[in-house]
């Protein structure tokens, strides 16, 4: 069995910069404490996630204008890559990430985020569409979500992965990871990755991310799911993807069984599911107790799922045993729920035992 399936404790394994790569939707993520007159103007209700209609356009700018706004560099799949980074800390620049821009301020504000989250953001820049944003309008405790993909949506294979400068980046890397988001902008990029991963025996990890990813997207999703050595999700996506699959039933470690004995083309390793259940225990066949946390210290339970991920793939791409990578994933996520928005501290307070 290859080491990232074993229990016990191995050698830690030196990390060198592209080592970890993401390809995803980025989004400039804009905050702002704002007044109940300007969730009323744009209809917006005190806690919620939409995406943009045309009625929210000038809503944007207009935050920036208005209020005094914060910015961090945002999507589900770069945040995670994010949260790995902080926790790997050094070197810099192990997670890469991949996605589409617009040649606008909101992408140069971007570009310097993800500079400073120590990330080689490598964005495929095109002038379009401007740059995707996600306006968190915070009222007292509550945050509404207004997320506006537009360049997100335009990532073109031929002309930016294909690059050959690009690809090198691609090859580089030994853990691959994509949120199921990116299944609804370029399939043939995610399939490129996901095939190259498994002829290399490397690890490709895929999140369903949304319920109506696994409804609404199943072709794409299946067109994928072959090459997954790690499937993420939450269990209202996992019971998603049974009814979508026939799994007949909504037994989360059932739906985890029947998920990993899906066909799978690289036959040396075998599949990790990893469902997660809120304050429950995490699902990997068997169970993992969270993190307690007292409900009066969770601030923001928004960016939680992308900072599992990004604590379990810190570990993953140092080779680290499983129970290790859930442990690390269930300490980001609760560090991050503390917090508003996908934040954290300067340095993690994360003790991993090494060999």
């Amino acid at each position: 069995m290859n080491n990232y399936l074993k229990k016990g404790n191995i050698k830690k394994i030196g990390l060198h910069p592209n080592s970890l790569f993401g390809m995803g939707n980025p989004l400039l993520d804009i905050s702002a404490v704002v007044d109940k007159d300007f969730l009323d103007k744009y209809t917006l209700k005190p806690n919620d996630q939409i995406l943009a209609e045309d009625k929210h356009k000038a809503l944007f700018e207009e935050l920036v204008k208005k209020f005094k706004v914060e910015y961090h560099a945002g999507g589900a799949t770069q945040n995670s890559i994010k949260i790995a980074q902080w926790m790997i800390q050094e070197p810099h620049n192990v997670g890469t990430f991949f996605g589409c821009i617009g040649k606008d301020k909101f992408g140069g504000i971007l570009k310097q985020k993800s500079e400073e989250a120590h990330i080689d953001a490598r964005y495929y820049e095109q002038d379009e569409e401007p740059t995707g944003t996600c306006a968190a309008c915070i009222t007292g405790d509550n945050r509404s979500l207004v997320a506006n993909l537009a360049a997100a949506n335009c990532y073109k294979k031929d002309k930016h992965l294909d690059l050959e400068e690009n690809w090198k980046l691609v090859e580089k890397a030994k853990v691959y990871y994509i949120a199921g988001f990116f299944l609804t902008v370029s399939l043939e990029s995610i399939l490129k990755v996901a095939k190259n991963a498994s002829e290399n025996n490397k690890l490709f990890c895929l999140n369903l991310s949304a319920p109506f990813i696994c409804q609404f997207f199943k072709d794409n999703l299946m067109q994928v799911m072959p090459y997954v050595d790690v499937l993420f999700g939450n269990e209202t996506e996992a019971v998603e993807f049974a009814e979508a699959q026939d799994f007949e039933t909504k037994d989360i470690k059932e739906i985890a069984k029947k998920a990993q004995a899906l066909p799978k083309d690289n036959t040396k390793r075998q599949r990790i599911v990893v469902f997660t259940q809120g304050k429950d225990d995490t699902v990997m066949i068997e169970t993992f107790p969270v993190l307690k946390i007292d409900p009066k210290d969770i601030v923001d339970t928004n960016g939680a799922g992308d900072a599992f991920v990004g604590g379990f793939l810190s570990e993953l791409v140092q080779e680290k045993p499983l129970d290790q990578c859930v442990k690390a994933a269930h300490y980001a996520a609760n560090v991050i729920i503390r917090r508003a928005g996908c934040t954290f501290p300067e340095k993690p307070d994360f003790n991993c035992p090494s060999a």
